[in-house]
């Protein structure tokens, strides 16, 4: 299994893209960035989004990759996977041809370049040629992180969250772990933001890991740009030789 990092911020700065990761080519898990970090013909190999939740640092990039398509390759689908509140914040909030436009319809309803596949809750379901788990999380709108296995190996995607339990007990049960993938947004001066908003610090990581099956390697997305020097300072100090935070860019093989 190949994870290719398109970002891995929890914001946008210069040369810094919100948080998507591409396994094997074909399925992106959140789309914060795509057409910033893929040619037109590798978008096009693209089959499904697992979208954590609606925030713009995570779909960003699905709008622009649905333009994409219509224009160089409307026989093409890109199906959009997740939570059912979460499609619905997307068709209502996003597609709905105020904010951007419908491309659940477009080139025609028959046909879209957009389809839409609600996932249920700690249910296991074939994406592509991946399993998919979607659990939910503590953030402040409906929101999963996921749990991605080919069948002999895989990882924990946390999604943006706060504090939580239940993503943590299903990776402990879970076999061929390979490797945890967890936000950490703000330093642990921000701990007051971090609670409001449904955000975890390296304090709090520090915390969420004794949850979390041990001696698998913690790669970290999602920290804030801004605040990125501070916040890797403070997850050096938990351990180092454990904790990383992903590179931008990269390709990880599990």
């Amino acid at each position: 299994m190949k994870i290719k990092v398109l970002g891995s911020y929890g914001s946008e700065g210069q040369g810094q893209r919100p948080s998507a990761l591409l396994v094997d080519d074909r399925v992106l898990v959140d789309a914060g960035t795509v057409g910033g970090a893929l040619s037109p013909a590798e978008q096009l190999d693209v089959e499904y989004a697992l979208i954590s939740h609606a925030h713009f640092d995570h779909i960003a990039g699905l709008c622009f990759l649905t333009d994409t398509l219509a224009m160089l390759a409307p026989e093409r689908r890109v199906t959009a996977c997740g939570l059912g509140p979460v499609l619905d914040s997307l068709r209502t909030h996003v597609f709905n041809d105020i904010v951007w436009p419908n491309f659940a319809s477009i080139p025609n309803p028959e046909n879209p370049v957009l389809a839409f596949r609600p996932l249920a809750e700690e249910g296991e379901a074939r994406v592509g040629e991946l399993w998919v788990t979607p659990i939910e999380v503590e953030h402040n709108i409906p929101t999963s992180g996921f749990i991605v296995h080919d069948g002999e190996t895989g990882f924990v995607f946390s999604g943006d969250t706060g504090p939580t339990r239940k993503i943590w007990q299903a990776a402990r049960e879970m076999r061929g772990l390979k490797a945890v993938i967890v936000e950490t947004s703000f330093p642990n001066r921000m701990d007051g933001l971090a609670k409001a908003s449904g955000h975890l610090t390296p304090e709090m990581l520090k915390r969420e890991l004794d949850k979390a099956p041990p001696d698998v390697p913690v790669w970290v997305y999602h920290v804030k740009p801004q605040l990125y020097q501070e916040t890797a300072e403070e997850l050096a100090k938990i351990d180092s030789t454990r904790i990383h935070i992903l590179e931008q860019g990269k390709t990880y093989t599990l």
